[in-house]
């Protein structure tokens, strides 16, 4: 599909618009991101060449095997292109194994091999990657598949043209058969959350005779004219002799399941198609999926951050299941290594993904998302727990009991084909058993506590205690509205008390939420500026908002709605001062905060996303949209610095792609979107049910953004919220915008969002 760009051009006489057709995957920078470090992130994003939510990425490595930051955009030598499956490097890789072409003197430890590029000689899409190794005169391209990919190399002419393959450390194996031109084997290198017998297998096609093999073993200790290789790092190395200009293609597959699994899926998604065709289908799914959204504007760089912040959002959760003879749907499982029917996804962080990621795929990909929750059921079935962190299996990572928004939001949102029943089992045990928990992320750590208390205390040795308490209580809200939706009475009754649980760390001398021991007392002393400590990656002015469900609640703790909008502009007004004591250096977080100009806001990290669309609950939507609109010009471009912080697995760019489009799930499983200011003239959502919701803004031109009315399919539109309901049955939303606010539009009390307290 094509989005229409419209251009202005005038002459003395008259004005005209010039349409032009855009393939949409032309707006997307992968590279995005890119420019960061373990200091500072402008995304901590890396180059992913892969098909939507595929099994296998594939990304250019300029840093060391093992290290999380595999490719920075500084960097002035690439080592090899890996099949990569890291979600994040704070998490890192796993499974990963790299291919790199060559010429002249054999070099294949990586530190000698890798080759100066530029970025010049270098094409990033979605669907291709391509780039110029200079100092072999060699051009190496990758196009991926779900679950493979070809590789093309372009070599000059010479005697001594060789391609290898790096199977990595923590266990690798590699057998090289000449007589079908191949190279098999496995790799086993992870970042933890594997079962023992964890193996992601390989197959290598080549369409060209090899001059010689060798291989290496561990300690890079080279082994002339061998064919196989077992130990804890080795790889392949084959030789040709080439031709100025000659390609030589390389058809490459993998399976968490085993070597045939792993031929049967080149042979699917690959077989006899070249690499054009391959490059050509890559492309199409990336534009099916990006034209589900239409965007209209003439701002091109607003629509490129949009497409690429796009891209991110369709990337993760990873597809973790194949495709056995029979085509039946089966997978490995990363809990206890079996291999089990069904479907299975992996690598994403609930902690960031239940605020956007998830509620975008409730409203787009419903399908998918039930997929997804299938997923749950058999990681419950497989290891007792639901993950809240997974990559593949289990990782003790970030705080909170988050698979019970995304759970209760999909069936609130009408998902099917999952067992409601079991998955609604599953997040109350997370809510009453402490025991047994294989990770302290998964599950509730402090739960005795918090059920017999209200709160996890300050001062019993659980970290992050503030922090863990909201977010159980916005969990348990969750947890009563999918038991309300299935006539369990009882379970929702209890568990909207308990999601109350946030009053129990509201301090009303300072307006603000802090730490509570277990004797009842505050903590003492108590800095509003400390990152940590009682919170997670944050401190107590972006903690506070973290009441989703009753944000009408929290304005009535703070004394109305004149206190509660002075505390929100606060937060921009101060300095962006900070304690750091805790982590005992400047975390990139808080660096990132800092340098913005924007206070104490930290867009940069998820906490304190969803804060700006709360001024609609205090009747001052106007500042909604002034801050919508400047966080959204002010901290995203389509850039390797394009981001404000990390990434985190779409959530930073879902938070774009749903303000762009001119609204927010602030709490997921209230069934409401809150609105903003949408950024573009038009935009088509292209529902999976066939249905199409079209958002159009008349007098959108910068300095604009303020709503000034607007009309739903021909009525008046008043409120500052639309429900998920009247998105999925198709229709038309118009704004009408303004340089001016207008202070009467969306401020009556009847029509507010949705609040637990207001019991809508």
């Amino acid at each position: 599909m094509a989005c229409l760009l419209m251009f202005s051009c005038s002459d003395v006489k008259k004005q005209k618009e010039v349409f032009t057709k855009v393939d949409l995957i032309d707006y997307v920078n992968p590279l995005m991101g890119t420019d960061s470090d373990f200091s500072l992130s402008n995304g901590n994003t890396y180059p992913a060449i892969a098909r939507p939510w595929g099994m296998n990425f594939w990304t250019p490595m300029t840093s060391k095997m093992g290290d999380g930051w595999t490719y920075k955009y500084r960097d002035k030598k690439i080592r090899g292109i890996k099949q990569t499956h890291q979600p994040s490097p704070w998490i890192n890789d796993y499974a990963a194994f790299s291919l790199m072409a060559i010429t002249g003197d054999l070099k294949f430890q990586e530190d000698e091999r890798a080759s100066y590029f530029s970025h010049k000689a270098e094409t990033v899409r979605p669907d291709y990657y391509s780039v110029y190794l200079a100092d072999y005169d060699v051009v190496a391209e990758v196009t991926p598949t779900e679950r493979a990919a070809q590789f093309r190399f372009t070599f000059p002419e010479t005697d001594n043209a060789y391609i290898m393959l790096d199977a990595f450390f923590k266990g690798s194996m590699v057998k090289i058969i000449p007589e079908e031109r191949k190279i098999i084997g496995y790799c086993r290198n992870n970042s933890g959350g594997v079962p023992d017998n964890f193996h992601n297998y390989f197959v290598a096609e080549f369409d060209k005779d090899f001059e010689l093999n060798h291989t290496w073993g561990d300690h890079w200790r080279l082994i002339e004219d061998s064919t196989e290789n077992k130990g804890e790092h080795v790889g392949a190395i084959i030789g040709f002799k080439t031709k100025r200009g000659e390609q030589i293609h390389v058809k490459v597959a993998s399976s968490f399941i085993s070597q045939e699994q792993a031929q049967l899926n080149l042979e699917r998604e690959i077989g006899s198609k070249t690499f054009n065709q391959v490059k050509t289908e890559a492309a199409k799914a990336w534009e099916n999926e990006l034209g589900r959204i239409e965007a209209y504007s003439l701002n091109e760089t607003q629509l490129k951050t949009f497409y690429s912040c796009l891209y991110r959002v369709l990337l993760f959760p990873r597809k973790f299941y194949e495709f056995d003879t029979n085509n039946n749907v089966v997978h490995y499982s990363p809990y206890n290594g079996n291999i089990l029917p069904g479907y299975m996804f992996t690598d994403n962080g609930f902690w960031d993904t239940f605020r956007a990621v998830f509620p975008f795929f409730n409203m787009m990909y419903p399908e998918l998302n039930g997929q997804i929750m299938e997923g749950l059921v058999n990681t419950y079935k497989e290891s007792g727990w639901l993950p809240e962190w997974a990559s593949p299996g289990h990782r003790d990572c970030m705080i909170g009991s988050n698979s019970a928004p995304i759970i209760a939001d999909a069936h609130l949102s009408g998902i099917e084909g999952f067992d409601k029943e079991l998955l609604l089992e599953a997040i109350i045990k997370n809510a009453t058993v402490a025991n047994g928990r294989p990770v302290n992320s998964v599950g509730r750590a402090g739960i005795d506590y918090y059920n017999e208390l209200g709160y996890v205390p300050y001062d019993v040795g659980i970290n992050e205690n503030a922090a863990r308490t909201l977010e159980y209580a916005y969990a348990d809200f969750t947890i009563a509205q999918m038991a309300k939706s299935l006539g369990k009475e009882d379970v929702a009754e209890k568990y909207y008390k308990k999601s109350l649980n946030y009053k129990h760390l509201f301090d009303p001398s300072n307006n603000l939420m802090r730490g509570k021991n277990k004797d009842g007392s505050f903590q003492s002393p108590f800095n509003p500026l400390k990152w940590g400590d009682a919170f997670t990656e944050g401190n107590s002015l972006h903690y506070t908002w973290s009441v989703f469900h009753d944000v009408q609640g929290l304005i009535d703790l703070m004394g109305g709605d004149e206190k509660f909008v002075n505390a929100l502009d606060n937060v921009f007004n101060m300095p962006p001062d900070f304690d750091a004591s805790y982590y005992g250096f400047t975390i990139h977080e808080i660096r990132e905060m800092q340098i913005v100009n924007m206070g104490n806001y930290a867009h940069g990290n998820q906490p304190i996303q969803h804060m700006v669309y709360l001024y609609n609950y205090a009747k001052q939507p106007w500042k909604t949209q002034t801050k919508v609109r400047d966080i959204m010009n002010k901290l995203y471009l389509p850039t390797p610095d394009g981001y404000c912080g990390d990434e985190d697995n779409g959530q930073t760019s879902a938070w774009y792609v749903f303000s762009a489009l001119g609204f927010y799930p602030v709490a997921p499983a209230t069934n409401q979107y809150i609105i903003g200011s949408p950024l573009f003239d038009v935009v088509k959502l292209h529902l999976q049910n066939g249905n199409t919701f079209t958002i159009s803004a008349n007098n959108n031109q910068k300095n604009h953004h303020f709503i000034q009315n607007a009309n739903l399919n021909g009525k008046g539109f008043n409120q500052t919220w639309i429900d998920t309901q009247t998105i999925q049955n198709g229709g038309n939303l118009k704004f009408n915008m303004g340089d001016q606010p207008n202070m009467s539009w969306g401020i009556s009390t009847e029509v507010a969002p949705y609040s637990l307290s207001n019991k809508k």
